[in-house]
């Protein structure tokens, strides 16, 4: 369908929490009409983060984005455990008595509510649980192995440095440089975007690798590179297994390493202490080599709570400490990055 979104951020705008929103309102090929958020409302998008590159009024109601041309309710905030606050029910009632479809990337399922469900049948609204993983998963085989694409995966030091970010702007440097590339998506808001993908952090373990080999499976057979989508993080223990699934289902041949700048132990409990860039990406290295080996290409480094003299200095130092090329792809690094890659395929 064609979408015009409304984008739910509750207060959370400028937050970590956003990253759902703020992945939509960059990269969706589908306008925005508007952004639910009453701490701003009354207020431009630009105004407030002209880093995402789209503007939208932002207002209080469902009743006002609807007003601007809003079909689609997106829930737009990534909450701890993917748990529902009790007050959004007035929202998500709202949209699907205006016949909207409502987009949940939760790990609670709007499918699962019987009130949400009637009503949805009865004003022909949609209710998409982005969450939902395919039923046919299978055990991992090892087939990705003969996939006749190249592929790459962005893997991090912590959740939410960038990975989804620097896949999607590599393979769009890729597609810009003549190559058929393709963003394979792994988390919710990358499906949001793709219009495909598994969220593989709802996948039973035993069928996690299986669920990355069967996107690496179905993707466009034009494709000539795949740029996987990473998840979680080795050093990050809630997340880890998702990380460690990942590379070896989709067993790829290069890796690109995305980590935030000056960061030395993850953002949430238990705040584990990260290693030296160059240990972390050894260790990765070593994992990915289960299945065959993988070089990492180069460094996405997360510049955007720093001045550009200190990201320059920053890019500059991780370059010197790696040996490897280095760039933040929201600066316009995504070239020098995928001309990395390019190399390291050949």
């Amino acid at each position: 369908m064609s979408r015009s979104w409304l984008v739910l951020t509750d207060g959370y705008l400028m937050e970590r929490a956003a990253k759902t929103a703020h992945g939509v309102i960059r990269y969706s090929d589908d306008p925005i009409a508007a952004v639910l958020d009453h701490d701003h409302a009354g207020k431009q998008l630009k105004e407030l983060m002209p880093d995402l590159g789209r503007d939208a009024p932002i207002v209080a109601t469902v009743a006002e984005g609807a007003e601007l041309g809003a079909n689609a309710l997106l829930l737009g905030v990534a909450t701890p455990g993917g748990w529902m606050p009790d007050h959004w029910r007035e929202w998500i009632i709202d949209s699907l008595k205006r016949g909207m479809e409502v987009v949940n990337g939760l790990h609670r399922f709007l499918r699962d509510d019987p009130e949400f469900v009637q009503l949805a049948e009865e004003h022909g609204a949609r209710i998409w649980d982005v969450r939902d993983p395919p039923k046919d998963i299978p055990l991992c085989s090892g087939k990705a192995l003969d996939a006749p694409q190249k592929i790459v995966a962005t893997v991090g030091s912590d959740c939410a440095v960038g990975k989804k970010t620097v896949a999607i702007e590599i393979a769009r440097a890729g597609a810009a440089a003549g190559t058929k590339t393709e963003f394979v998506a792994t988390g919710q808001t990358g499906i949001m975007i793709a219009g495909r993908g598994i969220a593989v952090d709802r996948v039973i373990a035993d069928f996690l690798a299986g669920a990355a080999e069967k996107l690496v499976l179905e993707s466009d057979p034009d494709s000539e590179v795949l740029l996987i989508e990473g998840q979680g993080s080795l050093w990050h223990p809630a997340y880890s297994g998702v990380t460690l699934g990942l590379l070896h289902g989709s067993a790829p041949e290069s890796l690109v390493f995305c980590h935030k700048a000056g960061h030395t132990e993850i953002e949430e409990p238990p705040f584990t202490k990260l290693p030296p860039v160059p240990d972390m990406i050894r260790i990765l290295e070593e994992a990915a080599s289960t299945l065959r080996p993988a070089k990492t290409a180069c460094v996405a480094l997360n510049c955007q709570h720093l001045d550009p003299d200190e990201a320059r200095r920053a890019i500059g130092e991780m370059e010197d400490l790696t040996g490897l090329p280095t760039g933040d792809v929201l600066v316009g690094d995504a070239t020098k990055l995928w001309d990395a890659v390019a190399k390291d395929l050949v």
